[in-house]
């Protein structure tokens, strides 16, 4: 864990300041707390960075709120991987906007580096349900882990077929990793743990909103080797899902 660890969750949970421009920031400043430390002008040079959010980072992190997460996340075992750790997956790094920081429950491994992604509908037929645990079994079975979002229909089979083959499977959430949804996967979410791993770059409690999904699918293609798309309706999530792996350079 990165020493300057506080910070880090600090300036993640800075109102105003996302992945793009948290990556801006230190490729400028080089770490967090020195982000904290930069002089006002210094900040507004930043690319898309206003006074608003440079008045937010002048006044300092907000210690209260960090504790209160970093609270949280012990409550549930959880850990907290940074952009700098060696731990944090390779390839998620080389996308345009990896996420600064990772909540963790479970654990990440490094051969978790042999990853593919299977998404699709949340309203299967008996055919896509056959063929999305038949792969995701099988790709378990050779030592490949299991990239899914953990929503209702293809993303939950494929999961449970990682997890039936014996394999690993890591779970990329749209909401804070205190926070199961959908409820009916609370079994499943506990599978993954075991498993794998239960990801989220958004903060403690964060609720499932519709605007977290798109951002969520670039961690699940950003994490793997290829995306393989079962059943997904023209707009889908999915097909975002396959947008994001094109754009990264993975396999669809």
């Amino acid at each position: 864990m990165a020493e300057d660890f506080f910070y880090w969750v600090a300036l993640n949970l800075t109102p105003g300041v996302g992945s793009t421009l948290f990556k801006r920031l230190l490729d400028r400043f080089k770490t967090p707390e020195a982000v904290f430390h930069a002089p006002v002008k210094e900040l507004l040079k930043i690319e898309g960075l206003g006074e608003k959010v440079a008045e937010g980072i002048r006044k300092g992190p907000l210690e209260k709120a960090v504790e209160r997460e970093l609270k949280l996340l012990k409550e549930v075992g959880g850990t907290i991987i940074t952009l700098k750790d060696e731990i944090y997956p390779e390839r998620l790094k080389t996308i345009y906007d990896p996420p600064p920081l990772l909540y963790v429950r479970g654990e990440l491994k490094k051969e978790d580096a042999l990853a593919i992604s299977i998404v699709g509908s949340r309203k299967t037929s008996p055919y896509g349900r056959w063929i999305t645990e038949k792969v995701s079994q099988d790709l378990a079975r050779h030592g490949v882990t299991i990239v899914s979002g953990m929503a209702r229909g293809i993303d939950s089979v494929a999961h449970w077929g990682a997890i039936s083959g014996g394999g690993r499977t890591i779970a990329v959430l749209g909401c804070g990793v205190n926070v199961i949804y959908p409820r009916e996967n609370r079994n499943l979410f506990g599978q993954i743990i075991d498993h794998g791993a239960i990801l989220s770059e958004f903060p403690m409690g964060s609720p499932p909103e519709g605007g977290h999904f798109p951002k969520r699918n670039r961690i699940i293609s950003g994490l793997s080797m290829g995306v393989v798309v079962v059943q997904a309706d023209t707009g889908s999530g999915s097909l975002i899902t396959a947008g994001y792996a094109l754009e990264q350079g993975r396999e669809v």
